[in-house]
């Protein structure tokens, strides 16, 4: 969400002569007709009105909460609570939360006069300063306003701006640093890495080929580079070499010299990078005799945009027959399936996030605003909106889990070793309100809900979880070609 300054004085130049989408053609019909046709000027006026009193609430709350920031500048947070009720009284929560899913379905049916009417009551009692509860249904308000006007509505934009490079890489370091979310993907799939590293030792020349199929700003690797410079030694240095595919040239050259200039302080490491950008043939990698091969696919395969091509994704990663295969992947993600389902579950997920969040920052924190802006509501527009980029229905396995779809490309489950299960108790003893080791379908203390971030063990001891309380964030798991005998 932008800055209110910059919105109010674009919405106090609004014309009334909207551009509405194809869904305002039809918004007394439920179902979709083929051939649009011209509104009749009664229509036009109705829909005209309604999206500009519903952009004129959500005016009024961005407002409000500048006010609670504190008019501005780089010392803007939120410090008055005292404007919005909490999730719990009178159970405004629930009722948000009931509001919002009316209006998921008034959207999915295409009902846009509805749709419009009960966005704008719901910016009335959302907050981007508020509870986790008014926070989250903000973003899920933006991201379903910007779902009916589509990219050709002149106010698309002013919903869903997207934060510039800067501003995503603030919001991603700060979450990196105050939650275990990327700490505990990154931490669990390097051990495994390391430990397949290990058992190939008499004959893989101490190299290790890591191909990273989104390296992103490449900070999963220093903790890497440091294990392995201590396994090292000056007479018998290990080789790493880090292939990673970026979205930009100037993030893999951002990338190169943050890994290149960590790596200076590890002398018994020879470390290397090429980076290639998304999309770039696997034949253009730079490989060793003998050398261990590890494949990353932490957070790749659901930013995928169909399921042709996480298949042909796999099948590449198959050729290369890699020692191991990490996969790390979201829950509450992208799914194939249609609209209302993967909204629930992406609500679910992210109200699970932006709870935890609470539980690493304060409520006045910029930090948490930050992160809320700039990642997290990022993804929410992005998941609301991601299917009127891409049409794949014809290939879409509706109810395929990331196992199935592995083993159909030819690979195996690896159980994680004990190590990395204790090292993923231990970062959450350190950095967060921690719960122990649970394994699937139990809680701690016979009780059915937990606080705090939890480790969940899975699959007979395949992958294990993250969670917050009752629902998994994210879940690691490892994997090697299939042999056939």
């Amino acid at each position: 969400m932008e800055d209110i300054d910059e919105e109010g004085d674009e919405l106090l130049n609004l014309s009334l002569a909207i551009v509405t989408n194809s869904g305002g053609e039809r918004m007394k019909k439920r179902r979709r007709r083929e051939n649009t046709g011209d509104l009749s000027s009664s229509s036009y006026e109705g829909c005209e009105g309604k999206i500009f009193r519903l952009l004129q609430m959500r005016e009024q709350m961005l407002k409000l909460d500048h006010k609670k920031k504190g008019g501005g500048g780089d010392h803007n947070y939120c410090n008055d609570n005292n404007i919005y009720d909490s999730v719990d009284e009178d159970g405004k929560g629930l009722q948000l939360v009931h509001m919002l899913l009316i209006t998921a379905t008034a959207v999915n049916e295409n009902n846009v006069s509805s749709a419009l009417e009960n966005l704008t009551e719901l910016y009335k009692s959302v907050s981007l300063c508020g509870d986790s509860v008014q926070r989250v249904v903000a973003y899920f308000a933006d991201g379903l306003a910007a779902r009916l006007l589509t990219r050709k509505s002149p106010f698309y934009d002013m919903i869903s701006k997207e934060p510039t490079h800067e501003e995503e890489f603030v919001a991603f370091t700060a979450l990196y640093r105050v939650s275990p979310y990327y700490q505990f993907a990154h931490f669990t799939a390097n051990q495994a890495i390391i430990e397949a590293f290990e058992k190939e030792e008499d004959k893989n020349n101490r190299s290790l080929h890591i191909i990273d199929f989104d390296v992103s700003y490449g900070f999963q690797w220093p903790s890497l580079i440091q294990s392995l410079s201590e396994k090292g030694s000056s007479s018998s240095r290990i080789s790493l070499r880090i292939t990673g595919f970026g979205r930009s040239l100037d993030e893999l050259r951002e990338t190169e010299n943050r890994l290149l200039s960590f790596s200076k302080g590890c002398r018994n490491l020879v470390f290397e990078f090429q980076g290639l950008l998304q999309g770039s043939n696997l034949i253009n990698l730079r490989k060793k005799r003998n050398e261990t091969i590890a494949v990353n696919l932490v957070f790749h395969l659901n930013s995928l945009n169909n399921n042709m091509k996480i298949s042909d994704s796999l099948k590449s990663v198959h050729l290369l027959n890699p020692s191991i295969v990490m996969l790390v992947e979201q829950e509450g993600s992208r799914s194939p399936r249609s609209f209302l389902p993967r909204f629930m579950e992406s609500l679910h997920y992210f109200a699970a996030m932006f709870d935890s969040l609470d539980d690493c920052l304060p409520l006045e924190s910029v930090e948490r605003l930050s992160i809320e802006k700039n990642h997290l509501g990022k993804e929410i527009k992005s998941m609301l909106n991601y299917d009127h980029i891409q049409e794949d229905r014809k290939t879409e396995k509706s109810t395929e889990t990331w196992k199935a779809r592995m083993e159909s490309h030819g690979f195996e489950g690896i159980n994680l070793s004990s190590k990395s299960k204790i090292q993923a108790r231990l970062l959450l003893k350190i950095r967060t309100h921690y719960c122990p080791l649970q394994f699937d379908g139990e809680s701690s203390n016979g009780s059915s809900t937990a606080a705090g971030f939890r480790v969940f063990e899975r699959d007979d001891g395949r992958t294990i979880s993250l969670g917050w309380q009752d629902r998994y964030l994210l879940t690691v798991s490892a994997w090697h070609c299939h042999c056939v005998s």
